[in-house]
């Protein structure tokens, strides 16, 4: 049996210098960093965010994935634990709301150097090294930017009244919902949408749920895309460069132009994966790490996808 588990190592600035934050549990008398298993039905990013929340009193948004870790746990099975990297502001700070309980008894930000002494398990060094190495390359501070594909919708050939007009079927109503925590994990500030019904309809939950800033645009439909993809990339590369995170959803036919338009911010292999990315399935979606960075340009720093939890 594996048990999957998700977290994060949370991590802000102190008079320039990094630090992040590690929890003592007092029922193994450990220190280590905030994580917990996944409930049904929950994706891991969605998990990562809540365990956060409750073990420090902190809703943070996820930056850039770290490390998969798995090792043995009683009973001769394996622990899986997937962790991210997660921004902590001043602005966040000053909201935690932490009490201590049974699980989490204390919390300290540290120095990379005192939580690599603190730290129970030589395992927990590892993500650590890899966030370090990202802040030192300046790529530790980014933006998502989310590429969405809309969610199952009613087949071409059962919907004679246009292509505009074509909703979700009942399947892509459940996969909209459930991406409405999957995104809000990465906390995205801008919705750019086609205008056609199926990708509104994907987002819609989202959006009512977040306070966010919605665009739609007729160059993300397949029609726009096909007829003045030129002008679709142009759109696609200048919300890229906006501050904030930005949720793209938007047509199988027109994601060939999508991708290729952000491929020109990432390396070979990171252009190969978002070529793969073109076939993505309906609900499906893929998290480009953007750094922050003026001297890193807008690159890529790592890449992400997520299947739809809920398919027929």
């Amino acid at each position: 049996m594996i048990v999957v588990a998700a977290g994060a190592l949370l991590w802000r600035r102190e008079n320039g210098v990094l630090k992040v934050l590690v929890i003592h549990r007092e029922r193994y008398d450990d220190w280590s960093w905030p994580k917990g298993k996944l409930d049904k039905g929950e994706s891991i990013s969605e998990a990562a965010v809540r365990e956060i929340r409750e073990e420090t009193g902190l809703s943070v948004a996820l930056g850039v994935k770290l490390y998969e870790l798995e090792y043995k746990i009683e009973h001769g099975n394996r622990k899986v634990v997937h962790y991210w990297a997660a921004h902590v502001t001043d602005k966040i700070l000053a909201q935690q709301n932490f009490v201590p309980d049974e699980e989490v008894a204390a919390l300290e930000w540290l120095s990379v150097p005192e939580a690599k002494k603190r730290l129970s398990y030589k395992h927990d060094i590892d993500p650590l090294k890899l966030l370090q190495n990202l802040d030192e390359s300046e790529q530790l501070d980014t933006k998502p930017l989310i590429v969405l594909r809309h969610a199952k919708a009613t087949p071409r050939s059962d919907w004679p009244r246009g292509e505009s007009s074509r909703p979700l079927l009942p399947i892509g109503r459940i996969q909209a919902a459930i991406l409405t925590n999957i995104l809000a994990a990465y906390g995205p500030k801008t919705v750019l949408t086609s205008r056609w019904l199926r990708c509104t309809d994907t987002v819609a939950p989202f959006i009512s749920n977040n306070e966010v800033r919605v665009v739609q645009r007729s160059l993300l439909s397949e029609r726009g895309a096909k007829l003045s993809p030129k002008r679709t990339a142009k759109l696609v590369r200048k919300f890229a460069k906006r501050k904030g995170g930005v949720v793209i959803c938007s047509h199988r036919p027109a994601l060939p132009t999508i991708l290729n338009a952000i491929s020109a911010f990432g390396d070979e292999e990171q252009q190969g994966l978002l070529k793969q990315a073109q076939a993505m399935k309906p609900g499906e979606l893929y998290v480009i790490h953007l750094a922050k960075k003026q001297a890193a340009g807008s690159s890529i720093v790592a890449i992400e996808s997520h299947m739809p939890l809920f398919e027929d």
